[in-house]
């Protein structure tokens, strides 16, 4: 079993990208161990108010610190070719080797909307997907390459920068066919934090596919990013997510909304109550680390963390000292 190493999550939806690369180098200088960085065009809403390039941020984040980092997560499907994600990827990696993996998804239309194409229903952007990490997985052998399927096709090339080992591919999912689907393609699974029972259902799923595709999913990367919300108080903590993050109290699927203006109206008709069982809310380390470890007890070996606030460095200190140290695998 890996063991347990808790990161950064760099939220570029909140933060210019300057102060991104330095909270992500600040996170590691008291204990955390890498970072996954948000990739999206736009905010969810205006008021968390930035949304930079992933790709610069990474390497920044490269130059800056020594721990892991990858984008968590990127759609190699519609603002992206899949050829475009795999060089980034490889390029990311063959300039900090064995620091790198690249997290994938089905996209959001928040993001993917923006070059004009027709939106699909989830499960075609899933099969759409699949198929891009097959080109993706393609390129990363280095060797010529040619594609040609339902939806993308590559005229015969290679990655010419390539890392001497490609960058392990992540798939972030809440579905169990998709979970099932990734374990029998790609190298891990990432998801969000959601009810211990329902993860179990999507680890089973993921280890069977796996299983299926003749590897151990022992040995493979179940990775979790989980959002809270501490701060000094009770009352600045659900301040902090009712103001900064209230798409963590909205209870319906999110990935056909178009306009961060939208969300933002529907912000307005979240209430406190709608974060319980979603998002932890509160002053005290103690009830965070409980939490935490109970997704370290389900089998998750790679947690980033992502507080709502503002608060970053004033939370980074009180996690390193106070819930960081008392998790336990």
């Amino acid at each position: 079993m890996a063991s347990l190493t808790v990161g950064y999550a760099a939220m570029l939806e909140q933060f210019h990208p300057t102060e991104a690369v330095e909270l992500s180098a600040y996170a590691e200088s008291r204990g955390f161990s890498g970072v996954m960085a948000a990739d999206h065009f736009q905010p969810w809403v205006p008021q968390q108010g930035q949304s930079a390039f992933v790709w610069n941020v990474l390497t920044a984040i490269g130059e800056r610190t020594t721990g892991d980092m990858g984008p968590g997560v990127t759609a190699p499907t519609f603002r992206w070719h899949p050829a475009m994600v795999a060089q980034a990827s490889a390029t990311l990696a063959a300039m900090y080797p064995g620091r790198h993996w690249l997290g994938l998804g089905s996209g959001e239309a928040l993001n993917e909307h923006i070059t004009g194409q027709y939106w699909p229903e989830a499960p075609e952007r899933i099969t759409r997907m699949f198929e891009a990490i097959d080109i993706i997985k393609k390129l990363f052998t280095g060797k010529d390459v040619k594609h040609s399927g339902q939806f993308y096709k590559l005229e015969s090339t290679r990655l010419w920068t390539m890392p001497e080992t490609p960058p392990e591919i992540l798939v972030a999912t809440a579905g169990p066919v998709t979970a099932k689907r990734a374990g029998r393609t790609v190298d891990g699974l990432i998801t969000v934090g959601a009810p211990l029972e329902k993860i179990s259902g999507l680890f089973a799923k993921f280890d069977e596919g796996a299983r299926e595709a003749g590897k151990d999913p022992s040995t493979m990367p179940k990775v979790l990013q989980l959002h809270l919300s501490w701060a000094p108080t009770d009352e600045e903590a659900l301040t902090n997510a009712m103001v900064e993050w209230p798409n963590g109290g909205m209870k319906f699927p999110k990935g056909d909304i178009r306009s961060p203006f939208e969300l933002e109206q529907m912000a307005k008709l979240v209430r406190p109550e709608d974060f319980e069982g979603r998002m932890v809310i509160s002053s005290d380390p103690d009830a965070h680390r409980a939490y935490i470890q109970r997704f370290v007890d389900l089998g998750f070996d790679r947690i980033y963390l992502h507080n709502v606030g503002r608060n970053q460095r004033e939370w980074i200190d009180v996690f390193a000292e106070q819930v960081l140290p008392k998790l336990t695998r």
